[in-house]
């Protein structure tokens, strides 16, 4: 199975500059989690989304990389099911003319 969350949008402490480190700004994550579906044992996407905002909130990462490398870790701890983890982090908001984002997989598979 499949899950996808799209667009998941907080604000968050991100960033190395200074401005950044004092006041939040806008995120974007979007996530994929492919996990093996048994007999009414399935990850909850609410707990997920909820999660990733929580973490994300409570760590005030200094960079984008820090962050989707935490997060991954975090996210497989929390939920063990996950095979193969798919995490794109966007800040809409830091250059004026585009979005920035920074994304990976992770397998967890041996």
């Amino acid at each position: 199975m499949k899950i996808h969350i799209e667009a998941l949008h907080f604000t968050c402490i991100i960033g190395i500059l200074e401005h950044e480190r004092q006041n939040e700004q806008k995120v974007i994550i979007d996530v994929t989690i492919e996990y093996d579906f048994e007999d009414n044992v399935f990850i909850n996407y609410a707990e997920v989304a909820e999660f990733i905002k929580t973490d994300m909130q409570n760590k005030k990462f200094l960079l984008i990389e820090d962050a989707l490398h935490d997060l991954s870790r975090d996210l497989k701890n929390k939920f063990s099911k996950i095979n193969t983890l798919y995490l794109k982090i966007t800040k809409p908001s830091i250059l004026p003319d585009c979005k920035v984002s920074v994304s990976n997989i992770t397998n967890f598979q041996s």
